[in-house]
């Protein structure tokens, strides 16, 4: 998942029912010389949100021409729109785009439902085993692949070096020394600032909160013979949420409501508050940690005017530091995996051109310029492209174990159903886990098989 889905159409989707994708075409385009199979075929790409730049999409068009002959048409849909446009197009021979970028969580919802055309052929020659295999495994379905991974990014720790030094608190090594240390940071607050926390975590933020399930052994959910159910109850997840309970007791003033929506404006200083950060709150520096998508970090830092007269956050190295979440076995914890995954629609017309620009996609070249963009590029071969500063860094080494939400058919269901944020807010409120855990298990459950 990427982003919180507004989804009101989903359970269409699951209804769908899509037939074997039609027989590509090919259209009379004379092909340049040298050029596939795909004959000079005019597709369409759907990119999710703003994430790729423009740069990489210009790419894509002049590379996809020079290969084919044909004309690649990119069109960018919002996230909160997506599987409601995806449930009325993909079905569609007629309008349904080519080539489409899913959230790594909405994958299973259409993999499951024969939204995507089967592409295990092509999968060893898109790099195989070196893709990122998290990501493979939610566009899977009886291990043929449907989709497989576009980018990664990963949710890291952002940190105050200057109150973590007042506090005499160093980057912990372990989970137990980071749930220990954020208390104390909350109990020393050493600039006495009002509604304080060692680590700014929001009730409903089940995003970054289930990395205590994940790394206590738990799980949000598991499959059972041919059924899924919800694991909420298990003794792993259990331990795990009392980790959380007890963060969001002595650690952590954030709000119950919170979700993981900008958590770096509490950690910027109150006194460069932009206009933009007193629009949403108007508590500043707030907070010693927070948890976060890499890509936050150009949300923290010192106020700067950019060459357009716009306030940008500049990184302040002497202020500022990141960790990966650590774990209790040596390594990261596993923490939430964002990013996307991309699949060939199974009722285009232009399969051979959409294999294509998968190939152009999967390339050394293009998987490059991912990283040198910020987005860990799905081939394990090309993470270095990505850089050495601490961001990718930090990264790298928080992605090496992360985890994706359950690949359950109805997984997409359980997110817009909000019964998530409902049951973490219960908790982070001191709720009796065990009893909150088999009641949503009870919820939860049949939603996974929808």
């Amino acid at each position: 998942m990427k982003r919180i889905m507004a989804m009101a159409a989903l359970a269409t989707a699951a209804a769908v029912v899509l037939t074997s994708c039609a027989q590509p075409t090919t259209n009379t385009t004379p092909s340049p010389e040298g050029a596939t199979t795909a004959g000079g075929q005019n597709i369409t790409l759907w990119l999710a949100g703003g994430d790729t730049p423009t740069a990489l999409r210009d790419y894509l068009k002049t590379t996809y021409t020079a290969k084919t002959g044909g004309t690649l048409t990119i069109e960018e849909q919002a996230w909160p729109d997506l599987v409601a446009k995806l449930t009325t197009a993909l079905p569609d021979e007629n309008n349904t785009p080519d080539v489409v970028e899913v959230g790594n969580t909405q994958s299973p919802t259409f993999t499951n439902i024969g939204a995507f055309s089967d592409v295990s052929d092509l999968y060893a020659e898109l790099g195989g085993d070196k893709l990122l295999q998290s990501f493979v495994t939610v566009g899977e379905v009886d291990s043929k692949k449907y989709t497989l991974p576009y980018y990664f990014g990963s949710r890291y720790m952002f940190y105050r070096k200057d109150l973590y030094q007042a506090a005499g608190i160093e980057v912990p090594t372990t989970l137990d020394e980071f749930n220990a240390n954020v208390a104390k940071l909350a109990e020393k607050n050493p600039n006495k600032i009002k509604d304080f926390s060692g680590f700014f975590i929001g009730g409903q933020d089940w995003r970054n909160g289930i990395s205590w399930i994940f790394a206590n052994g738990g799980d949000l959910a598991k499959k059972e013979g041919d059924q899924w159910v919800s694991t909420l109850s298990d003794p792993n997840t259990v331990k795990g949420l009392q980790q959380l309970q007890e963060i969001h007791k002595v650690a952590s003033n954030a709000p119950a409501t919170a979700k993981d929506e900008s958590p770096w404006l509490y950690i910027n200083n109150e006194d460069q508050a932009t206009e933009e950060d007193k629009s949403i709150t108007e508590t500043k520096l707030a907070a010693a940690t927070i948890m976060a998508p890499g890509w936050a970090h150009w949300s923290i830092g010192d106020p700067v005017k950019n060459d357009k007269g716009e306030t940008v956050r500049e990184w302040n190295d002497k202020v500022f530091g990141v960790f990966a979440l650590p774990g209790n076995d040596g390594k990261p914890a596993p923490v939430f995996a964002g990013g996307s995954n991309i699949g060939i629609s199974a009722k285009s017309k232009n399969q051979e051109g959409s294999r294509e620009l998968l190939k152009i996609i999967f390339s050394a070249d293009y998987q490059k310029l991912l990283g040198e963009n910020g987005l860990g590029p799905a081939n394990s071969d090309y993470v270095d492209s990505l850089g050495t500063d601490e961001f990718a860094k930090a990264l790298v080494e928080s992605a090496s174990n992360s985890k994706l939400t359950p690949a359950a058919p109805g997984w997409a269901t359980v997110e817009s159903s909000m019964k998530l944020e409902e049951f973490f807010s219960k908790v982070a409120d001191g709720g009796d886990i065990a009893a909150l855990a088999t009641e949503y298990d009870a919820i939860i459950t049949p939603m996974l098989n929808g």
